[in-house]
């Protein structure tokens, strides 16, 4: 099986290679990647706990599903696509804000992201693939918030990182 392929960007996101991810990661290469958020009626949030045996953040909370795009695949087509492998279902999605962030994990490797982020609404139960995710939930932003403050160990760097710049957006206008 071959690695899966990350797209190298600069800092205005154009593309300028293709590596392997492990690769990408090893090296603290900036790269695109995308974080979904799916949200329910009632404006709760959708959180996944991830795989226990992925290789970085294992068990740790975050947002609904996240990944890199595919060379040729447009963000939204990417965001589908990932949320159909880990969570089970596919919504329409939303193309909301993108930044960039900088996380080093204790393992050696760290995320340099172009993160997209993408919205989108759902009321149903997910059915998870066991391999990518260990449970989900709903949660209010606000319950999500406290609870991040008071165990910060629980959540992924990313989400943290997304949560604190874009709280009272994600609480006012789903993002």
């Amino acid at each position: 099986m071959t690695e899966e392929q990350v797209i190298l960007v600069d800092e205005n996101d154009n593309q300028i290679g293709l590596m392997p991810k492990m690769e990408a990661h090893e090296k603290a290469l900036l790269h695109r990647a995308f974080s979904v958020f799916i949200f329910n009626d009632e404006n709760e949030l959708m959180l996944q706990q991830r795989a226990l045996h992925k290789y970085h953040s294992p068990g740790l909370w975050t947002n609904t599903c996240c990944s890199h795009q595919r060379d040729g695949e447009t963000n939204l087509e990417a965001g589908k696509r990932r949320l159909q492998e880990e969570m089970g279902f596919v919504t329409d999605l939303k193309e909301s804000t993108s930044f960039i962030y900088k996380a080093p994990f204790d393992n050696g490797l760290t995320e340099h992201e172009y993160d997209h982020i993408m919205i989108g609404n759902y009321n149903k139960a997910p059915n998870i693939n066991v391999d990518e995710v260990a449970d989900w939930k709903w949660m209010s932003p606000e319950a999500v918030k406290v609870d991040m403050a008071l165990h910060p160990q629980n959540y992924t760097a990313w989400f943290k990182i997304i949560f604190e710049k874009f709280y009272e957006f994600i609480n006012v206008n789903n993002l």
